[in-house]
């Protein structure tokens, strides 16, 4: 990969950083000032930075590592010792005028994956009517994305980070999804959870008790995350949440010139299309089984008001934030076709 696609001037806004480091895909960027290497910056770097509930529109210098690791041009050939001393994805080598000359990077072959072995329940049951006329015919988790349905989707990126189980809880349509899932061949194993009447988005877990006993993922059907799956439980884990919600940053343009009005009645201050930065809901979390065990059966409720019932009793929510290119959400119609489109590059 070309050296400049890695590279950031310390000045650049936070959110840009976020943006780079999804096209890189290595996540980690090098630092630029006057055009010399002088920093790095990680994806933790910009997680730890949010979630200390610092400012979105901070600039890099504000987060940035300025004692990083790297490697002059003569001693290249210890780069894959110092990559694994140093837990590190990608090392720079600078020359001595410090200008960055390479990246360096894990080869597939030694870059390793730790496995994620726990169960993921879906919520399959929805009726999906912000989708129709298509749910109509299909049920949501089996409109297609191209050639997959968007559950497969979802079940195909867990499995390829090491999952085997699979919980689908299910209502509207259910017939279909199981009979699309038992054709198909395989190598994991999925259970179906028959949701009599609708429950919300978490009341079916109460059909759960005695099912699932570990911790486990819970996404909708719907969504694509782009991330370290094992990452996010590692966090989960290491942070003793009992609940870990995953969320995107979105950046939304406001089309018009928004203004202002004091008290007086005279204009305060006037910003010309401004864009605004905040963190979404995804839809995915991690989950302790307590949370199953002590729903009450078959009553209606929504995975938020869970959430803030246990805030209230002082339970540990934590949140895991992603960039808003790790996000893909078919829930509406524009969406969906941004969603096919980006599978059909991704896979190009």
């Amino acid at each position: 990969m070309d050296v400049q696609h890695f590279l950031i001037d310390e000045n650049k806004p936070l959110v840009e950083a976020m943006s780079q480091l999804d096209k890189v895909a290595k996540k980690v960027l090098f630092v630029t000032r006057n055009g010399e290497f002088v920093a790095a910056i990680t994806d933790g770097d910009i997680r730890r930075w949010i979630l200390s509930q610092g400012d979105l529109d901070a600039t890099i210098k504000n987060i940035a590592n300025y004692q990083p690791k790297y490697l002059f041009e003569q001693d290249k050939h210890l780069a894959k010792k110092k990559m694994r001393e140093f837990s590190v994805e990608a090392i720079p080598v600078i020359n001595n005028e410090k200008k960055l000359v390479s990246v360096i990077t894990w080869t597939d072959e030694i870059a390793t994956k730790q496995k994620l072995e726990i169960p993921v329940v879906m919520m399959a049951g929805g009726f999906g009517t912000r989708l129709y006329p298509y749910t109509r015919i299909l049920p949501k988790p089996l409109i297609p994305i191209g050639d997959v349905p968007i559950a497969e989707h979802i079940i195909n990126r867990f499995n390829e980070a090491g999952v085997n189980d699979f919980h689908l809880i299910v209502n509207h349509k259910k017939n279909m999804i199981k009979s699309y899932f038992n054709e198909i061949d395989k190598n994991y194993e999925i259970n179906y959870v028959d949701e009599d009447k609708p429950l919300g988005t978490g009341g079916g877990l109460s059909l759960l008790k005695g099912r699932v006993n570990s911790t486990f993922f819970l996404t909708n059907c719907d969504i694509l995350i782009e991330e370290d799956y094992y990452k996010i439980y590692k966090f989960h884990k290491d942070k003793g949440n009992l609940i870990t919600m995953v969320c995107s940053l979105k950046n939304i343009s406001i089309p018009y010139g928004v203004v202002e009005i004091g008290d007086d009645g005279e204009i305060q201050t006037m910003k010309e299309k401004p864009e605004l930065s905040f963190f979404t809901n995804t839809g995915m979390y991690v989950v302790q089984p307590q949370v199953v065990n002590e729903l009450t059966e078959n009553t209606s409720i929504g995975f938020p008001d869970i959430i803030e019932k246990y805030q209230k009793k002082g339970e540990k929510v934590g949140v895991y934030p992603i960039s808003e290119h790790a996000w893909m959400d078919m829930g509406q119609h524009d969406e969906l076709e941004k969603m096919r489109k980006r599978l059909e590059r991704n896979e190009a």
